[in-house]
């Protein structure tokens, strides 16, 4: 047992908030412990059955507890070492209201960011890429995957597919997308966006550095050229506890001629 928590289970007895399921009861004092720096980022949690036997309860309560708190992105678990406080994560928020690159909206927050390559290459289209992407038949669709990450902290996975005459080479690509676009005169200039929760699957939250079923974005974004015609149909994944999302509203034109009163 870390020796953090050691001194804190000595000064302190436990007592668990009242209220609700008993896991949540110790899920909440796991929080409150985490929040007010009596144990602090890095440190180790006691053994499942450490605790258990520390705060009186089951195994099974304890798992519950911890589980939750893992999926929240307040504890991580790391195969053969056990249960820590995570670090401090930096939220990141991105407006809804501008069609930007990831590379670009990171900038202007003055973020340094970095991509790891996870697919970039040509395929047989799906069916739905080829409706969405007004593809002919015979044609090939360009398929780009990335792992977004800040400093060593992966925030995202985005995978694009856009028709071969538009990407014939997606090896080419470097660090942004919409840049190769630009530069070809096939930048777009509007996109619609779904966003909707999503539990991460277990190859996704692997790739993100945390646990499988933890709160998530998937947005999935079509975008279109001046022209109209659809360019990129993108799906990403967001980390739920990195990324926020915010849209400017504004009130729609003021009733006229008494309408409304």
């Amino acid at each position: 047992m870390a020796e953090t928590f050691e001194t804190f289970f000595s000064g302190n007895p436990v007592t668990l908030p009242q209220g609700g399921p008993l896991y949540l009861q110790l899920k909440r004092w796991i929080e409150d412990a985490i929040k007010s720096g009596a144990i602090k980022p890095g440190d180790a949690l006691p053994s499942e059955r450490d605790l258990a036997l520390r705060v009186d309860v089951s195994r099974v309560t304890v798992r519950k507890a911890v589980l939750h708190l893992v999926q929240e992105g307040l504890l991580v678990q790391r195969h053969g070492s056990g249960t820590f406080v995570a670090p401090p994560t930096q939220r990141v928020e991105q407006s809804l209201s501008q069609l930007t690159s990831f590379t670009e909206d990171m900038a202007r927050r003055g973020m340094a960011v970095r991509a790891e390559w996870l697919d970039r290459g040509l395929y047989a289209p799906s069916p739905e890429e080829t409706i969405i992407l007004g593809m002919s038949p015979g044609e090939q669709v360009a398929r780009i995957a990335r792992l977004r990450l800040s400093g060593d902290t992966p925030l995202a996975i985005e995978r694009a597919s856009l028709s071969s005459d538009i990407l014939p080479d997606p090896g080419q690509i470097a660090d942004s997308l919409y840049k190769h676009l630009d530069r070809s005169g096939n930048r777009p200039v509007r996109a619609i966006q779904r966003i909707r929760a999503a539990n991460l699957g277990e190859d996704d939250a692997r790739l993100l550095h945390v646990s499988t079923g933890s709160a998530g974005l998937n947005i999935e974004r079509t975008s279109y050229l001046a022209s109209g015609r659809v360019i990129e149909f993108t799906r990403s994944i967001y980390r739920g506890d990195t990324y926020d999302f915010v849209a400017e509203l504004r009130l729609g034109d003021a009733p006229t001629n008494g309408a409304g009163r």
